[in-house]
């Protein structure tokens, strides 16, 4: 009873009759409408038109199956073929019991069979399926991605396995689908053009997986899943999504990538299978002839040596492998060059591995997060030396430290600085916050608030690489920034070439009318340093003053 009362004082439901004969429409009608919005159709067409234009609006179709033009069968038919009327429930009506199971088949939740005696019954199965179909749908909000409709990573992780345990000996591919530089497509279009980039790759994988007897989901961002039984080609699946991207964005250029991973019988978890599909993916990120990459010995050789360096760095960070070198800053403002700040990089001396090149971990460990542990380890260890070397040699010397994007979404980052520096005696200005245009990527206005509050506690904040980025024009005019550092592919080639000397040029005069500073790092040769000098240069960072050195090394420098 309290259940009936609780039915009752919900919003009523719409439903839609189908069917070619008044009579049986007047009846349905009856016999429904004191419970429900009731909607009419005559035909096949005329349903399609109504279901299309209501959509999720309907709770429920009662369907004739034999209709003149277009049947029941086709009706629901197409329903099936349409993400959106595929979650519509329908009930079949009938006075043919050899038509249920086809119907069932079909894609009808239930039937109802003519004549309609019996009300009550009647009332009771059209609940009991919007119900069913209405529970259904929450644990579908919750499986689902919002913007594509693919499940959501967990479940499908969850899915892929139990296709595993039904399907016991099928050979089974992990896919991964990324979008090549899709926060440039992002910042140059809008993060709307961008979602409806993600909805037809999406919709087209869904379709691709689900054909061959698969199922497909979205795990960030621009990264999609599909685990699929084994082909012996994905040509097809790159040119359905590129088709598809074609027809939609014609003056859009969107490039993807695929990675894949063929899943062995002793697979224990898909995890793993999947990593190894993104690790193929990542691959070719920059190799623009190459559009699909399967996981082989050799990305299998890099995998191995890259989970053995995720699984030590805790131990590196404990045992102190890791080793912090400075690079030194001059001022050649005056006539005498002069240290003026540091540059802090990161050295990994492994025990078994030998020197660890950063190039090998410092982007691995971005990927996974664990670059905080290191970050966090190199601002610690710098804010200690300029403490040491205001105490011996009387002088500050400021150190600029990396912060990555996943640091700048740690909600703590602020006050993690800030009890680094206490806990050293420093001041925040003492340590230069270097953070890439590549952070400011995804949630710029996060981002710049972000950087706004360390600004405001102190730090001095350095936009590093200017210059290798697509985006570096447009972040000068939103970033709250101390300190512009020019990336060494400006610096390279301005005494051999006239282009790179006039683009020199234009940043120094940007930097001018910003009244910012500039560092011009990877100065290597005097003549690069004469023509900074001539553009008015300030800070000169390279190896034609010094290499990255040991804090011994840099030490010495210091009494120098």
């Amino acid at each position: 009873m309290g259940e009936e009362i609780i039915y009752q004082y919900r919003m009523k439901r719409t439903v839609l009759v189908v069917d070619d004969e008044e009579i049986n429409q007047q009846i349905l009608g009856g016999i429904l409408e004191d419970h429900y919005e009731v909607l009419y159709a005559s035909d096949g067409e005329e349903a399609l038109a109504m279901i299309e234009e209501q959509g999720p609006l309907l709770s429920l179709v009662l369907l004739d199956l034999m209709m003149p033009n277009i049947d029941g069968f086709e009706v629901m038919q197409r329903m099936q073929q349409d993400v959106v009327l595929r979650g519509i429930p329908v009930i079949v009506l009938t006075s043919e019991e050899q038509l249920e199971i086809e119907s069932l088949r079909k894609g009808a939740a239930d039937f109802i069979k003519k004549p309609y005696d019996v009300p009550e019954k009647i009332i009771a199965r059209v609940k009991r399926i919007i119900a069913l179909f209405e529970d259904r749908s929450i644990i579908q909000s919750t499986e689902k991605d919002e913007l594509t409709g693919l499940y959501e990573k967990s479940f499908f992780y969850e899915y892929a396995m139990l296709q595993d345990r039904f399907n016991p000996g099928e050979q089974r591919d992990a896919v991964v689908i990324n979008i090549s530089h899709f926060h440039l497509f992002n910042e140059i279009y809008g993060m709307e053009e961008g979602d409806k980039v993600l909805q037809v790759i999406g919709s087209t994988l869904e379709k691709y997986a689900l054909r061959l007897g698969g199922i497909a989901g979205r795990s960030e961002s621009d990264v999609f899943l599909a685990y699929v039984p084994r082909q012996s080609s994905y040509e097809e699946l790159y040119n359905e999504v590129e088709q598809a991207l074609n027809q939609k964005f014609q003056t859009h250029h969107v490039r993807i990538r695929i990675g894949i991973y063929l899943v062995g019988e002793d697979e224990e978890k898909l995890v793993p299978c999947f990593e190894r599909a993104k690790t193929a993916c990542n691959s070719i990120r920059e190799k623009y002839h190459k559009k699909i990459a399967v996981f082989d010995d050799k990305l299998r050789e890099k995998h191995v040596y890259s989970e053995r360096l995720i699984h030590d760095i805790k131990d590196a960070i404990a045992d102190k492998q890791l080793k912090v070198y400075f690079q030194s800053k001059y001022d050649v403002t005056g006539d005498t060059p002069e240290i003026i700040s540091a540059e802090a990089l990161v050295r990994w001396i492994h025990p078994e591995l030998g020197m660890v090149s950063p190039g090998d971990f410092i982007s691995l460990f971005e990927e996974n997060g664990l670059i905080q542990l290191v970050d966090e380890f190199v601002w610690k260890e710098s804010a200690i030396r300029v403490r040491k070397w205001q105490d011996e040699f009387k002088v500050t010397i400021p150190v600029s430290v990396n912060v990555s994007r996943i640091d700048l979404h740690d909600p703590e980052i602020k006050d993690k600085l800030i009890r680094i520096v206490n806990e050293a005696r420093i001041n925040p200005s003492d340590l230069h916050l270097e953070i890439t245009e590549s952070a400011y990527e995804e949630d710029t206005n996060r981002m710049v608030t972000v950087v706004q509050e360390l600004k405001d506690a102190g730090f001095m904040i350095e936009m590093d690489d200017f210059g290798s980025g697509y985006s570096s024009l447009n972040m000068l005019t939103t970033m709250p920034f101390d300190i512009l550092k020019l990336d060494m592919s400006l610096i390279r080639n301005i005494h051999k070439d006239d282009r790179s000397r006039k683009m020199l040029e234009i940043v120094m005069d940007i930097a001018k009318f910003l009244q910012v500073k500039v560092v011009a790092e990877g100065v290597e040769e005097k003549e690069q340093l004469d023509i900074l000098k001539e553009l008015d240069a300030q800070i000169i960072q390279g190896y034609y003053f010094s290499k990255p050195v040991s804090p011994e090394e840099f030490e010495t420098l210091i009494k120098k």
